[in-house]
């Protein structure tokens, strides 16, 4: 069934303090989906943010981000005040996320709502706790004794602590128990939020993409808690870490960092861990964008303590038997694969296999040195289609910084002369492509409907210091703009049935 829907993460939504949260706004931004006639609602990852407050460097891939929660319903409940609200600083100017202003000011206000909440008496809250036992209690002494050693990594810690030694951690968990409590809190609170805004959106015919790194990062709860899923050393340093190699976009590739798995004992476990974890989105998500897909055919490994990603070497993954067993133990589950980037036989055949669509973008369509699969004409209907992600510029940037060869090659196949051209016509161009393709799922960021240019811009991948800061102010989808949208989207037949019928 064709479908389309919008990419905004949930940062970037006009919540009043600081960042987008699950209040208000989020509730809005349902109902403007709605009008516009899209029937998905794509997000980024939802995990608590390390060094780089990237969404894709978690410090666990089960717990969520304690900055969505919503500070009204905090309120509501009667933990905080609006004069705790009011007195806060929280620095906002509406355009920018400020994570230092975020990590002083708002985690305050959520102590203090925990301190009012009695929640360590509450039932609903010690069942959840219950319910989460495989991974909650480890996150939350992870958190706390993070807490207590001003952020350090574990890799750092003692020994004894390092290597989670029984009577260590029972000294720990006993004298930071108030941190402990505060930390499940927050997941509570978080989750129960969550699944309200989830529900409402549900109910009204939208459904949400979420979307999992393949790698956890390396200072994690989950690395920390669980050593044995990963290539460490006895001195539980890496082996080797993850990255890509070099490419036409860097001499010196890509070095993320992350830990790499060892799929020889997640296959000996029955992928035991990896079960949990999609599980897990699920509870969370009607649909799972799982990216670097190419990792399962195959990893890119780089020695540990190499300065670039040049040294590495490719390493075979767990291929298609991971993905057989996902189906025997959980069902067919609705799934797209990043499959961007260069892809080999093996890596086409193990999509193939799965059946899961993977992904097109359109700003990587136009080379001027060959032609490209992102072109419209090379697609399969088991595809999503994007003008760009949010590692992408904005389209109209991507405009501006494009060369003189691939911008012709564009306008060649737009078939449109340049001079009629502004930055809203061009931006509608490549929107009225993807929608108009054979992929049965197109997804716009919101930049994009919104014509902005390179300043909206949400990550450039491998830089650090103003990514993920991009909010969309309120009120930026008009009527008429969503008209616009659902009059498109119902012309291309992607409209749901019951509406076109209306």
């Amino acid at each position: 069934m064709r479908a389309s829907g919008i990419l905004l993460p949930i940062s970037s939504l006009p919540s009043g303090y600081g960042i987008g949260a699950f209040d208000r706004s989020a509730f809005d931004f349902v109902d403007t989906l709605v009008c516009a006639g899209q029937r998905y609602w794509q997000i980024l990852p939802m995990g608590p943010t390390g060094f780089g407050d990237s969404p894709y460097q978690s410090f666990s891939t089960f717990a969520g981000n304690p900055y969505y929660i919503a500070l009204d319903e905090l309120v509501r409940k009667g933990y905080l005040a609006n004069r705790d609200l009011e007195q806060s600083g929280l620095w906002d100017d509406g355009k920018h996320v400020n994570y230092e202003s975020l990590y002083n000011k708002r985690f305050p206000l959520l102590r203090r709502a925990y301190k009012n909440s009695g929640i360590r008496e509450d039932k609903k809250f010690l069942e959840f706790v219950e319910a989460n036992e495989e991974w909650l209690p480890d996150y939350a002494l992870f958190m706390a004794v993070k807490d207590s050693k001003g952020g350090q990594s574990f890799l750092e810690w003692e020994e004894e602590l390092k290597r989670r030694k029984p009577e260590t951690l029972a000294r720990y968990q006993d004298e930071y128990e108030e941190d402990v409590y505060f930390y499940m809190f927050l997941q509570y609170e978080f989750d129960e939020q969550w699944r309200r805004l989830k529900t409402y959106a549900n109910e009204k015919g939208v459904q949400i993409i979420g979307d999992i790194p393949i790698y956890v990062a390396l200072d994690s709860a989950d690395a920390w808690s669980h050593p044995e899923l990963f290539q460490f050393t006895e001195d539980l340093e890496p082996k080797a870490v993850a990255g890509c190699p070099p490419d036409a976009f860097s001499e010196t590739g890509q070095l993320w960092g992350n830990p790499l798995y060892d799929w020889e004992y997640h296959e000996e476990t029955g992928f035991d861990w990896w079960l949990k974890r999609i599980a897990h989105c699920f509870k969370w998500y009607d649909m799972v964008r799982i990216d670097h897909f190419r990792g399962f055919d195959e990893y890119y490994a780089i020695p540990y303590g190499e300065p670039t990603a040049v040294n590495g070497a490719w390493e075979p993954g767990p291929g298609i038997r991971l993905f057989e067993v996902m189906e025997e133990k959980l069902g067919k589950r609705e799934i797209i694969a990043e499959d961007l980037g260069f892809l080999t036989d093996s890596v086409r055949k193990l999509l193939k296999d799965t059946g899961y669509p993977g992904m097109k973008v359109l700003q990587f369509a136009f080379d001027s040195r060959e032609e490209s699969d992102y072109m419209p004409h090379n697609y399969t209907s088991n595809c999503v289609v994007y003008t760009g992600t949010h590692d992408n510029q904005t389209t109209y940037g991507w405009w501006e910084e494009m060369t003189k060869e691939d911008r012709d090659v564009a306008l060649r196949y737009m078939n449109l002369p340049a001079r009629f051209l502004t930055k809203k016509k061009l931006t509608w161009q490549l929107i009225t492509m993807a929608q108009r393709s054979v992929a049965d799922l197109c997804i716009i960021p919101a930049q994009d409907y919104l014509c902005l240019s390179a300043e909206a811009r949400i990550n450039t991948p491998s830089t650090l210091g103003h990514n993920w800061q991009w909010r969309m102010e309120k009120g930026a989808f008009t009527d008429g703009l969503c008209e616009k949208i659902r009059s498109m989207t119902k012309l291309y037949g992607r409209l749901g049935a019951g509406e076109k019928e209306a």
